[in-house]
């Protein structure tokens, strides 16, 4: 592995968990939102990662010498959660009520959402403590010299 592939390697996890947390705060800024442009209540919206430039398994075991164990991680797509019902609510004063007078609000549970978002920020912290450290071993390294 390259001095400088630990370094995208942290990097590229900061990159996605701070997007991660960016769908979660908004999930969250939408709990109540009974109305979007699409008609219809606001859907919690979740990210799926992906390991970036998957190496073959059959290439682990070769001579060579490029036997990388990591790449990264990358964002493959941002979905929205169809498993989650919404959540009706009796309210038939409401302009978003049907016929029977319930309101479909959203399917964001605020306890899973910040939930979520600790596991985002402890993933950040724990990519951000990786990058410091591969930093610090460079840095060693470059003193040894002197």
């Amino acid at each position: 592995m390259g001095l400088f592939q630990s370094f995208n390697i942290s990097a590229s996890g900061m990159t996605a968990q701070r997007f991660r947390t960016d769908i979660i705060a908004e999930n969250i800024a939408n709990v109540n939102t009974t109305s979007t442009e699409s008609g219809g209540p606001y859907r919690r919206k979740i990210v799926t990662f992906q390991e970036k430039d998957v190496t073959p398994f059959s290439q682990y075991f070769s001579h060579s010498k490029n036997k990388a164990v990591g790449n990264g991680v990358k964002i493959t797509k941002v979905s929205e959660d169809y498993e989650t019902d919404f959540i009706m609510e009796y309210d038939p004063s409401n302009p978003d009520a049907d016929e029977n007078g319930y309101v479909s609000y959203p399917n964001v549970n605020t306890v899973t959402e910040m939930t979520n978002l600790i596991d985002a920020t402890r993933a950040y912290e724990a990519n951000a403590t990786a990058f410091e450290a591969s930093k610090n071993m460079a840095l060693t390294g470059l003193n040894i010299g002197k």
